[in-house]
């Protein structure tokens, strides 16, 4: 089912009632929820406007968050007019310089890209988070269900329902532990594609933020494999291991190892979460295209799964999965 790109009727009287009267609305996005962006082009310049049925979206955590983003140096859409009850909201306009594509198109400039981003977020992680949600032991495994309720049927695959989830809750003692002691405000979909290059901005303000609404307080681990592990584009793994170094000589971590094993666990955890829920997309809402990203996220799950802090759930996997049923059930739609 493709996203219908019209903006909603109410949207003229919106805009004129804040200053942006007589302004062009033409499609910007959509995304895999229910939110749709606009561009608004007019005599005041251009803004995005978001338009999220308050019946279906609740706005008010992204404008929370974007607020705390800003109140830290960091350049997150500011609003410019907010009328929740009919879920408009009108945004800085960051252009077009979208990470992802801006890559594909020449990779030149992608380690210092990636510099940036990973500064990003040791700066971000010196924080305190705002008053959001804790990622605890439950969100974790609800996470991990999706795969199970969605992925499984799919390639004809049954699985160990107690068996799947004592195998996670043996691995994930030092993250909940971690994150309770220390957490961080984990933004969650901080990839190539929720990053803009904002080329009249310098330091850690040349990216802008986006699409962060669903942020937690949580295990500073899961960004950097959100970005590093990037469902959406292929990342070097020599990179990822440089970005990793630079990110954990930037916060002083000491115990690498454990860090890095922390890095494996949340891995794991993001990635059987997303081929749940892109198999939910697909089936569910009629978004056959996210079927393409599958091979590449079992990639990284596979090598997620070699590390020594995975081995219940690689047991769990070996026993349950054949090789047809992973990566080579979707190879036809990458």
């Amino acid at each position: 089912m493709a996203v219908v790109m019209v903006p909603p009727a109410s949207a003229p009287d919106f805009l004129a009632a804040n200053g942006w009267g007589g302004a062009a609305i033409v499609p910007l996005a959509g995304d895999a929820s229910f939110r749709r962006y606009f561009r608004v082009v007019g005599d005041r310049g251009q803004a995005v406007l978001m338009d999220a049925p308050p019946d279906k979206e609740d706005s008010r955590p992204f404008l929370d968050i974007a607020a705390h983003l800003v109140s830290l140096g960091f350049a997150a859409p500011r609003a410019l007019a907010v009328d929740l009850s009919q879920g408009l909201i009108l945004l800085e306009d960051f252009g077009d310089k979208r990470v992802a594509p801006l890559l594909a198109a020449d990779p030149t400039p992608e380690r210092e890209i990636y510099e940036i981003a990973i500064d990003i977020l040791a700066a971000l992680h010196d924080h305190a988070p705002p008053p959001v949600a804790p990622y605890h032991r439950g969100e974790l495994l609800r996470e991990v269900n999706i795969f199970g309720e969605w992925y499984l049927p799919i390639v004809g695959a049954a699985g160990d329902v107690a068996a799947y989830e004592a195998a996670w809750d043996a691995v994930w003692g030092d993250v909940v532990a971690e994150t309770a002691a220390h957490p961080v405000l984990v933004l969650r979909d901080y990839h190539a594609d929720n990053l803009m290059v904002l080329d009249d901005r310098s330091g850690l303000q040349r990216l802008g933020l986006l699409d962060f609404q669903d942020g937690l307080a949580g295990h500073p681990a899961y960004d950097l494999v959100s970005f590093l592990q990037d469902a959406r584009r292929d990342v070097d793994p020599r990179l990822e291991t440089a970005m990793l170094d630079r990110y954990m000589a930037a916060r002083g971590i000491a115990d690498r190892a454990a860090f890095r094993a922390g890095y494996e666990v949340l891995g794991a955890q993001r990635n059987v979460k997303i081929l749940g829920v892109f198999s939910r997309l697909w089936k569910r809402d009629g978004k056959p295209g996210y079927r393409q990203f599958q091979p590449r996220v079992w990639t990284y799950l596979e090598r997620n799964l070699r590390h020594p802090a995975l081995e219940p759930v690689r047991g769990w996997f070996e026993t349950h999965l054949g090789v047809d049923q992973r990566a080579d059930a979707w190879r036809d739609a990458a």
